[in-house]
C-alpha cells in the first residue's frame, strides 16, 4: 500500500509540472509523463486481475491523467511572427487578399475579413501569419 501511495504522489507532482509549475523544458516531461502513465496503466491492469481493485482503479486513473499530460501540445518556440504592416500593402494586393473589388463598401471589407479570419484565426486551426496578413489587409483597405 505505501507503494501506491509513493506513486500516487510522483503522478500528482509531475500532473501538476505538466501544467506548468515547473520551469523545465516540456519535450522531457511529456517523455517523462508518457513512460510513466505506461507504468500506471499496467500495474493497475495487473493488479485488476488480481483482485485488487482500488489500487487498481487509482492507478489506471493515474495512468490516464498522465496520458492527458503526455498528450497535452507543446508550446510554440520561438520569437513570434511580425504581422505585416499595412502601409506596405498596396491596395491592389489587400483587395486580393480580402476577395473584394475596387468599390467594395467598408461593410463589404469587413464582411470579408471576418469570412476569411474565422477560417485562418490561430485558435480555428490558422496561422498566426495569415491572420496577421489578413488584418493587414483589411487596415490598408479602411485607411486607404
Amino acid at each position: 500500500m505505501t507503494w501506491l501511495l509513493i506513486a500516487l504522489a510522483a503522478v500528482a507532482v509531475l500532473v501538476w509540472a505538466g501544467r506548468g509549475g515547473l520551469k523545465a523544458p516540456r519535450r522531457e516531461w511529456r517523455l517523462i509523463a508518457g513512460g510513466l502513465a505506461l507504468a500506471a496503466l499496467v500495474a493497475g491492469t495487473v493488479s485488476l486481475l488480481r483482485g485488487g481493485w482500488i489500487a487498481g482503479l487509482l492507478l489506471l486513473s493515474a495512468g490516464l491523467a498522465l496520458a492527458g499530460v503526455a498528450r497535452s501540445p507543446a508550446p510554440r518556440s520561438g520569437p513570434a511572427p511580425v504581422p505585416p504592416s499595412p502601409q506596405g500593402m498596396s491596395l491592389t494586393e489587400a483587395r486580393s487578399v480580402l476577395g473584394v473589388g475596387p468599390e467594395a463598401s467598408r461593410e463589404e471589407i469587413l464582411e470579408a475579413h471576418a469570412r476569411l479570419i474565422r477560417r485562418t484565426h490561430p485558435d480555428a486551426g490558422g496561422t498566426d501569419g495569415l491572420a496577421a496578413h489578413l488584418n493587414a489587409a483589411r487596415d490598408r483597405l479602411l485607411e486607404g
